[in-house]
């Protein structure tokens, strides 16, 4: 019965969230509760969701702390020469543009962090995808499918949540699947391509002139000018250069602090390699980080306070999302519904399917990782696999590999709290996103699966 009410639960939660018949905010909180009333443990839903908000914490306080960051990064001028080398590079073409998204990401989520990723990632390119009228469910789902690829990495989290689970050093599982990463890696750079001609095709390819000339005529037609090829103020022409023709980010904007970039992009990169290095908590890191930046920047406090304010919806959004998460995952836990989850994905694989408990793993994956927590999965669900690979003489290092072919879906799963800083920033639907993005990164994970059986590493 658990079982049942535990995938009935997370149905339900995507379908109306998908038809867009309640918030996610809501449905992450309502339906959970309503399901643990049906379980019987309605009385107990007050511990359930404090454990699952104190497990969430950290990871709230990190997000909020890395938007307030990243934002004042933004406000200072410190992705400027960033957005303006993709501008040279994608020149106005959706095919480069979305090619661009997938580099862009899979570069950042070196630092292993998502929610990172997606702040620099969205930050960089949401003002071009709207300047170009593109669709920003291509901009998430092609950051997401990236980074989940990338989030493989050792210091990613799901590998060394498979080491940590089943004894084995995490070298040993992530090196020999380089290979079979780097095909879903080009896969994806390929379905970038793909999307990119699409949109292409929708929208024309235009120059960047091209553009800015549309926008001057948009003006003035709507003030009552004639249209045609104009002359901008102060005697330039639409032909000028592409840094001052076409910005995506305002050159003149009042919070830009040309005299301390290097200040900023030193503190930057010591907060990045702090992260990767693990000298402090995550969360500790931003808060300093965050604090030190507008200290520096914003020495007013009458600066201070209008920083946060400006960026206060995203942080009261998302911080909100990943709480109200901590619920859904709390009743799930909680009530029991994940280990009877599990166990009855285990016990319904065939007998007949036991050597090959690597490419079951793989496929299990998929599903698993969207619909449980990596920890629920590489701790609950990975070792029994594991035991009954071994009794089929599967090694443990095969399972541990396959384990990790359900990232590129995983990120994009509504247990996760990084997906919310990339909707939200990007002003996309959560289910939008979900519409869009299941199939292909689906058929990323099997694509590194098949590329993992191929090179004899799973």
């Amino acid at each position: 019965m658990l079982t049942i009410l535990g995938f009935a639960m997370i149905a339900t939660f995507l379908v109306l969230i998908m038809m867009k018949k309640m918030s996610p905010i809501a449905a992450l909180v309502l339906i959970p509760a309503l399901f643990c009333v049906f379980v019987g443990k309605g009385a107990h839903l007050g511990d359930y969701v404090i454990d699952g908000v104190t497990s969430l914490a950290p990871t709230a306080a990190m997000l909020m702390f890395a938007i307030v960051y990243f934002g004042l990064m933004i406000d200072v001028g410190l992705f400027d020469p960033i957005v303006r080398g993709i501008l040279r590079f994608c020149k106005a073409d959706p095919m480069r543009i979305v090619v661009g998204t997938a580099l862009l990401a899979a570069i950042v989520s070196l630092d292993g962090d998502g929610s990172t990723t997606f702040m620099i990632t969205v930050s960089a390119l949401y003002p071009l995808y709207k300047r170009l009228k593109m669709s920003l469910v291509i901009l998430t789902g092609v950051a997401a499918m990236a980074n989940g690829v990338m989030n493989t990495l050792p210091w990613g989290g799901p590998t060394a949540r498979a080491a940590t689970a089943l004894k084995l050093d995490a070298s040993d599982i992530f090196v020999p699947m380089i290979p079979a990463l780097a095909v879903g890696l080009v896969f994806v750079i390929a379905l970038s391509y793909v999307l990119g001609v699409r949109e292409r095709r929708r929208l024309g390819t235009l120059s960047l002139d091209e553009v800015l000339v549309e926008e001057k005529e948009t003006v003035l037609v709507g003030a009552g000018g004639t249209g045609g090829r104009t002359t901008v103020s102060g005697g330039g022409t639409a032909d000028a250069d592409d840094d001052a023709a076409f910005q995506v980010l305002d050159p003149a904007r009042p919070t830009l602090r040309p005299g301390l970039y290097w200040f900023n992009a030193l503190l930057t990169l010591a907060l990045l390699t702090a992260m990767i290095m693990e000298w402090l908590p995550i969360p500790v890191l931003f808060l300093l980080g965050a604090a030190l930046a507008l200290t520096v920047n914003f020495p007013k406090p009458a600066d201070q306070k209008a920083r946060l304010a400006a960026h206060a919806d995203n942080v009261l959004n998302v911080s909100g999302m990943v709480f109200a998460a901590a619920v859904f995952t709390g009743v799930l836990q909680g009530t029991g519904m994940v280990d009877s989850m599990a166990k009855w994905m285990v016990d319904v694989i065939p007998e007949g399917m036991g050597p090959h408990m690597a490419l079951v793993t793989g496929l299990l994956s998929l599903p698993l990782t969207y619909f449980m927590s990596n920890d629920g999965f590489y701790f609950g669900v990975l070792p029994v696999l594991a035991e009954a690979g071994a009794a089929h003489g599967v090694s443990p290092l095969e399972m541990a590999r396959a384990s990790l072919v359900g990232q590129p879906l995983h990120m994009s799963s509504p247990l996760v709290p990084a997906v919310y800083v990339l909707v939200g920033m990007a002003k996309v639907e959560f289910g939008d996103h979900t519409r869009f993005v299941v199939k292909w990164a689906a058929l990323t994970c099997l694509v590194i699966l098949g590329a993992g059986m191929l090179f004899g590493i799973i």
